[in-house]
């Protein structure tokens, strides 16, 4: 049977089907859990929340199913350098934005206080907690974190965008790797390379890291149907992980007229760009990233970026200026059809059953 195998056994679910897990808000409880229910594995993504905010998530999910869910935090939290390259940065982030900000009748920001890593208080959290899955991004773990995790009981799945970053999670003895194409949205979790540098289509890079080992691997990006599913199954993969089709449903955590846009005909344009986070990212291309598409050089470091698009990405929403806003979506939007995870759960894997039996 196509959804019986290695990952399918390890995590004890009925499907090999991982929802996305989003950051920055657009997570929710009411998606992970739908999905888990199902039998797929949900995901949460939990990298902006505090301890306690992770704590409460997992208390809500543990409250609703006994099904397991994939809680995903990111070991690198921040490109900062020093004060000095950041007020640099942020000189020439004023330079190019200030039209953007005017346009939109509001002063630029000030330089946003520098951020302290919250990385290693969240992993105490996932001590404490013990969640089924718990999935990483932005770089490698200790080794002796990894035996910890697993000690308890925690099944540990790494994110690679490349064969190279690949074979490094097997190395720390991960017991999954998602293999990330540059066909989906939200950021790329490369770590060691820059992430311009790492854009390999989700299908090729899944057979030149079959080639290489032996863990199981999770295909993510261009996926959101059975077809899907089934490609990336026969190439190699022995789960899928979607992102932007559950983005787009109804549970998920993202704004109304976000998901209005996955549904448009805007979503035929992505754009890999820093300039709303200061990572690299996939949205839907609008007037913004369309103009600052070479700025990669003129934007404040992660999360610093962020915090200084906030009252403009504030204002655009209030003032309806979608063309100042960023999206995030994968390249296959335009395929979507649900708007219900239930509904989509049910969807792939009826398609796929028919296509693998």
């Amino acid at each position: 049977m196509w959804n019986k195998n290695r990952i399918t056994n390890l995590l004890g679910i009925d499907y090999p089907i991982f929802q996305g897990p989003f950051g920055g808000g657009l997570s929710s409880v009411e998606l992970t859990t739908t999905v888990s229910k199902l039998g797929g594995l949900g995901g949460y993504g939990a990298y902006t929340l505090s301890p306690q905010e992770i704590y409460d998530a997992d208390q809500q999910i543990k409250s609703i199913t006994d099904k397991p869910y994939n809680l995903n935090l990111w070991v690198n939290d921040h490109d900062i350098i020093n004060q000095e390259h950041t007020e640099n940065q942020y000189q020439k982030a004023v330079e190019i934005f200030k039209p953007y900000y005017d346009r939109l009748n509001i002063e630029v920001p000030p330089l946003p206080p520098s951020f302290e890593s919250r990385f290693q208080n969240q992993l105490q959290v996932v001590f404490d907690i013990k969640p089924k899955v718990f999935s990483f991004m932005f770089g490698l773990l200790d080794q002796d974190i990894i035996e910890r995790l697993k000690s308890q009981g925690t099944i540990v799945v790494g994110n690679a965008t490349t064969v190279d970053e690949a074979i490094a999670l097997e190395n720390i003895g991960v017991d999954v790797i998602v293999a990330s194409g540059f066909e989906s949205g939200g950021h790329r979790p490369s770590f060691l390379e820059k992430a311009e540098l790492s854009t390999m289509g989700t299908f090729t890079l899944i057979q030149l890291i079959k080639d290489k080992i032996k863990t199981p691997l999770v295909a993510a990006g261009g996926i959101a149907n059975g077809r899907g599913i089934a490609a990336a199954m026969t190439l190699g993969a022995e789960a899928v992980q979607i992102g932007t089709a559950f983005l787009a449903t109804e549970e998920s955590g993202a704004l109304p007229f976000h998901k209005e846009f996955l549904f448009s005909e805007a979503s035929k344009y992505t754009t890999l760009s820093r300039a709303y986070t200061g990572r690299l990212g996939r949205g839907i291309t609008t007037e913004i990233t369309r103009e600052l598409l070479t700025a990669t050089d003129q934007i404040l470091p992660f999360p610093l970026q962020t915090t200084f698009i906030a009252p403009m990405r504030k204002a655009a929403l209030e003032q309806k200026k979608h063309e100042l806003v960023f999206f995030w979506s994968g390249q296959i939007a335009p395929i979507l059809k649900h708007k219900r995870a239930s509904t989509l759960m049910k969807s792939l894997i009826e398609e796929a059953n028919e296509l693998m039996g």
